[in-house]
């Protein structure tokens, strides 16, 4: 199979790539570098201890000097998630609506290439965006283990590819929106709308009645909901997030398939 489009789409976001994995690694490693300061401050502790709802929005479940309660709080649970879905929902919405706005797309359809190709070049850049900035921050988290950041391996890697397949979910969103719309905005702003409520869906359902009970909707839920970075990703998690990324990317292909190119 041919991936010269999906080259050219990494190759023409390398700089944004390199510059998130740069900057994510860099605060990585500061996170982990300060961990040893923080890990005997019982103040920390207290923040939370009795406050459910800050827990629940930091993303800790346990205390906040626990190597797992320090890198969630301050990575995983959110800042990671969130450069990633800045990037995958940035490239959805650009490979295939921005590119037909700008006049790009009608070219590369006029090649002699299948839509089902072009669409599946698209998904396949899409992972390799969705990648980098997880891979180094976890590899920031192996290396704190010489500052007491011990994480088991399992688990933490588990963490990793659940921050991976929530971007590849949004970034295939926003790709099947835009490919609907011809629109780069609607992309953009629908995409970006529907994580924003997944996450807030995730983050009360612990303290939230009502939200608890519709849970379930949130991708940020079966992706980071059930502290990965403890007890890893199970198995009703793992095939959720499988059948959404497979059932997106056939979403996508048809929508692609079907798109009035301009």
């Amino acid at each position: 199979m041919r991936t010269d489009l999906m080259r050219l789409d990494v190759r023409l976001r390398r700089r944004g790539l390199v510059g998130y994995t740069v900057g994510m690694g860099a605060y990585a490693v500061l996170v982990v570098a300060l961990y040893p300061t923080f890990k005997g401050d019982t103040g920390l502790d207290a923040i939370t201890s009795g406050n459910s709802s800050l827990s629940a929005l930091l993303g800790v479940s346990g205390p906040l000097t626990s190597p797992d309660g320090w890198m969630n709080a301050n990575i995983y649970a959110n800042f990671l998630p969130l450069v990633v879905l800045l990037m995958t929902i940035g490239y959805g919405a650009s490979a295939v609506a921005g590119q037909d706005e700008d006049g790009v797309l009608g070219l590369t359809a006029a090649l002699p290439l299948g839509r089902v190709s072009l669409a599946v070049q698209k998904i396949l850049g899409l992972v390799v965006i969705a990648t980098p900035v997880a891979a180094v921050t976890m590899l920031a988290a192996v290396a704190g283990r010489r500052s007491d950041i011990y994480l088991a391996t399992g688990p933490l890697v588990a963490a990793t590819a659940a921050v991976i397949g929530l971007g590849i979910v949004f970034g295939l969103l926003a790709l099947v929106v835009g490919a609907l719309s011809s629109s780069r905005t609607t992309a953009l702003g629908v995409t970006s709308a529907v994580a924003a409520l997944s996450y807030v869906l995730s983050a009360l359902a612990p303290v939230v009645h009502w939200v608890h009970a519709v849970r379930w909707l949130s991708p940020f839920y079966w992706a980071l909901g059930g502290e990965p970075l403890t007890r890893g990703i199970g198995a009703a998690a793992t095939w959720t997030l499988v059948l959404c990324i497979g059932g997106l990317a056939t979403a996508c292909v048809w929508a692609v398939d079907r798109m009035d190119v301009r």
